[in-house]
C-alpha cells in the first residue's frame, strides 16, 4: 500500500484529538429521531410498487441511463417528471439535478457572473457555499435571518453598483442545522426594493409545509417572487435527486452552462419513477384544503413536540422552530456526544451536531420528527434528555 501523506494524517490527528472526527453510521432499529425521512415516505410499499408498475407499463427495463442527458441519458420520464414538477410547485421550469448538492454547486458556480454580488445567510447549507466559491462573483454574508442586515448590505451594493451588476439573495427556508425559519415574504420586499434576484433552498420544507407539502414558498404565495428554487427529494419524499425550479430562461442557461448537470451520468430511470410515484402519493387527497393523512400526523408531532418543550421547562434549551427539526443547544463535543450516546442505549437515535459543522460553543442535540413517531416516544425522549443533560 502506498505512503499516507503526513499532512492529511495531521489533519486527522487534530480531528480526533477534537472528538469531532466523522464515521460513517450504520442502520439499526432505534427510534427515529435523525433521519430527514418526515413522512416515511422512504418506506412506503405502495411507492415502491407505483413506481414499478411504473416501469413496466412504459416497457422500461433498464438499470441506467448510459449516459449524461446531454448524449444519452435523456429518457422519456425526463421531461414527464419535470413537466410534473412543474404543475405542482406552480413553476415555469424544472431541471432535474442527481443531488442537492449537484443542484446548488451547479446553480452557484454558473449563474452569478465576475462583479455581480451574492448576499448569504451566514449559516447557509455547506452546499451553497461550496458553489459560492466556485463562483466568480463577489460573496458576502448578513447575520443569520436578521433583515436589518440584509437591507443594509442590500442598499450598500445597491448603491454601490449600477443596474447591470446583478446582486443575488440566498436564504434556506428551514435552516438544516437550526430547524428554523427566515421571514421570506419581507425578504422578498428587500430584494425587490433592491432589484436582487431571490434564491431560497427548500430541501427541508418539501413535504412539511403546505396543505399538500409543496413548501413554504408556494405556502406564502411567493412562487413569482423567487428567482430559483432549489427542491430536494432525498428528505420529505424519502427519495433521491432534486430540481432547480424558475424560468425557462434559467432552465436553458443551467443546461449549457451547469458543469455538475453536464458532466455526469443522468439518473436511471428507476429513480425518476420513484419521484413521480412519491409525488402521487403526496397529491392523493386530490382537495386543495386537505392535508395529506402523514402532513397531519407530522403537523400534529411538531406541535406537540413544541407543547412538550414548554411543559418541562426547555425553552431555554432549544432554537426556536417551527420545522421537523429542533435543536437542543448543549455545548462541547465530547458532552453532546456522550449524551447522544446514552440515548441510543435507551432506544432512541439522535444525532449529535458537533463542531465545526456548527460554530465552537454552538454544538446541539437535533431531533427530527416524523409521521410515524408517536407522542410516548416524543414524551420519554425528552424526559430522558433532561435526566442526561441535567436541564
Amino acid at each position: 500500500m502506498t505512503r499516507f501523506p503526513k499532512k492529511l494524517q495531521s489533519k486527522l490527528q487534530e480531528r480526533k484529538a477534537k472528538n469531532a472526527e466523522r464515521q460513517l453510521g450504520t442502520q439499526n432499529n432505534l427510534v427515529d429521531f435523525s433521519s430527514n425521512d418526515y413522512l416515511g415516505f422512504s418506506m412506503s410499499e405502495i411507492i415502491f410498487e407505483k413506481a414499478h408498475e411504473h416501469l413496466e407499463t412504459l416497457n422500461i427495463f433498464e438499470n441506467g441511463a448510459t449516459g449524461s442527458r446531454l448524449l444519452s441519458g435523456n429518457h422519456q420520464l425526463y421531461p414527464t417528471v419535470e413537466s410534473m414538477l412543474c404543475e405542482f410547485h406552480d413553476a415555469e421550469a424544472a431541471l432535474i439535478f442527481n443531488s442537492g448538492y449537484d443542484a446548488n454547486i451547479g446553480l452557484f458556480s454558473s449563474v452569478p457572473q465576475r462583479g455581480d454580488i451574492i448576499l448569504y445567510d451566514e449559516i447557509i447549507h455547506a452546499s451553497i457555499r461550496d458553489g459560492i466559491t466556485m463562483s466568480k462573483a463577489k460573496a458576502y454574508k448578513f447575520k443569520h435571518n436578521n433583515l436589518e442586515d440584509l437591507k443594509r448590505k442590500c442598499k450598500v451594493e445597491r448603491d454601490r453598483n449600477p443596474l447591470e451588476t446583478e446582486i443575488y439573495v440566498v436564504t434556506e427556508s428551514v435552516f438544516s442545522m437550526d430547524g428554523d425559519t427566515p421571514d421570506l415574504i419581507a425578504m422578498s420586499e428587500i430584494c425587490k426594493n433592491h432589484s436582487a434576484h431571490f434564491i431560497v433552498d427548500e430541501a427541508h420544507a418539501l413535504g412539511v409545509f403546505n396543505t399538500n407539502g409543496s413548501g413554504l414558498i408556494q405556502e406564502l404565495g411567493l412562487e413569482n417572487a423567487v428567482f430559483a428554487r432549489l427542491i430536494t427529494f432525498g428528505k420529505g419524499l424519502g427519495c433521491h435527486a432534486a430540481t432547480i425550479l424558475g424560468s425557462n430562461n434559467l432552465k436553458q442557461y443551467l443546461v449549457n452552462f451547469a458543469r455538475s448537470f453536464i458532466y455526469t451520468t443522468a439518473l436511471p430511470p428507476h429513480a425518476l419513477a420513484t419521484i413521480k410515484s412519491a409525488y402521487d402519493e403526496l397529491r392523493l387527497p386530490n382537495k386543495k384544503e386537505t392535508y395529506h393523512p402523514e402532513i397531519q400526523k407530522l403537523t400534529h408531532n411538531i406541535l406537540f413536540f413544541k407543547s412538550e418543550i414548554e411543559r418541562l421547562n426547555l425553552q431555554a434549551s432549544f432554537i426556536k422552530s417551527n420545522s421537523a427539526i429542533h435543536c437542543c443547544i448543549i455545548p462541547g463535543n465530547d458532552i453532546v456526544k456522550s449524551i447522544a450516546l446514552k440515548l441510543k442505549e435507551q432506544g432512541f437515535d439522535v444525532k449529535a451536531i458537533l463542531s465545526p459543522t456548527v460554530p465552537m460553543g454552538q454544538e446541539r442535540l437535533r431531533f427530527c420528527l416524523h409521521s410515524y413517531n408517536s407522542q410516548k416516544q416524543i414524551t420519554d425522549v425528552l424526559f430522558l434528555l433532561i435526566k442526561f443533560a441535567s436541564l
